[in-house]
């Protein structure tokens, strides 16, 4: 059965709730586990830890790619520059960030169309959660 466009979300296409904690999952396994991500853990470790960043950003997704609005019910909004506002995002960091997503993306096997919107959307989120040159 063909879904129409305008109710397919990127949040169904990644398997809903699921789909979206399976990549969170890896993601942040990625961050605690990979030598190459040791600064981005780092920097996690310097905030609220590992554990609610795992939640955060589970929460942060499902609304983002147009499931459930966790985040937004739970902090009144979803603003990126707010977010981040406390840990210091500079190119190095934003582009350590999404090298560790597109590895995530990889390890879950999300095809490669869908891994190119969902590339496209943190790219353009990863740019406005840095807030230094």
């Amino acid at each position: 059965m063909n879904v129409p466009a305008k109710l397919r979300t990127l949040y169904k296409e990644l398997g809903e709730e699921e789909g979206v904690r399976t990549l969170v999952e890896a993601f942040y396994d990625i961050i605690e586990q990979d030598e190459d991500a040791h600064e981005l853990h780092l920097l996690h470790l310097r905030g609220h830890g590992v554990a609610h960043s795992r939640e955060e950003q589970f929460n942060y997704l499902s609304g983002f790619f147009g499931g459930p609005s966790r985040y937004v019910q739970k902090h009144g909004h979803s603003r990126l520059t707010e977010i981040h506002a406390h840990v210091p995002i500079g190119p190095e960091m934003r582009d350590l960030w999404l090298r560790c997503m597109e590895r995530a993306i990889d390890q879950v096997g999300i095809d490669s169309q869908l891994k190119s919107q969902l590339m496209l959307h943190f790219t353009r989120a990863a740019e406005t959660s840095r807030n230094m040159d």
